[in-house]
């Protein structure tokens, strides 16, 4: 793996991670209605077990990223890109907020490519 595929993977990663801190520590804080864009504090803690759970599974996508720069496995980074790409994808189509693909989808796209270089 190159320097920059290694970059933008770990990028990636990062991201996914602050996706975690967001959605199981401060969806019901200031920070995290604002970042998701939340009706009101009520809404937040309704959907704070469902916003946990996101989380968690961003953890899980972060996870394999960082499994795969320390195996320098390209292909399980692949996966793991592919994945972070459809649930952008997934996640601007069912929002309706395109903002989420470019956030997560295009990071990833670009990872993907460095990846064949």
């Amino acid at each position: 793996m190159s320097f920059i595929t290694i970059f933008l993977i770990a990028l990636v990663a990062v991201e996914h991670i602050y996706f975690l801190i967001l959605e199981m520590f401060l969806w019901t804080k200031p920070k995290g209605i604002k970042a998701f864009g939340l009706k009101s504090k009520e809404f937040a803690k309704e959907t704070k077990v469902l916003a946990a759970n996101q989380g968690l599974y961003n953890g899980f996508l972060a996870a394999g990223l960082i499994f795969s720069i320390i195996q320098k496995d390209i292909e399980m980074a692949i996966f793991f890109l592919i994945c972070v790409t459809i649930a952008g994808i997934y996640g601007a189509y069912s929002t309706k907020k395109i903002k989420l693909f470019y956030v997560q989808s295009i990071p990833a796209v670009l990872a993907l490519i460095s990846c064949y270089f």
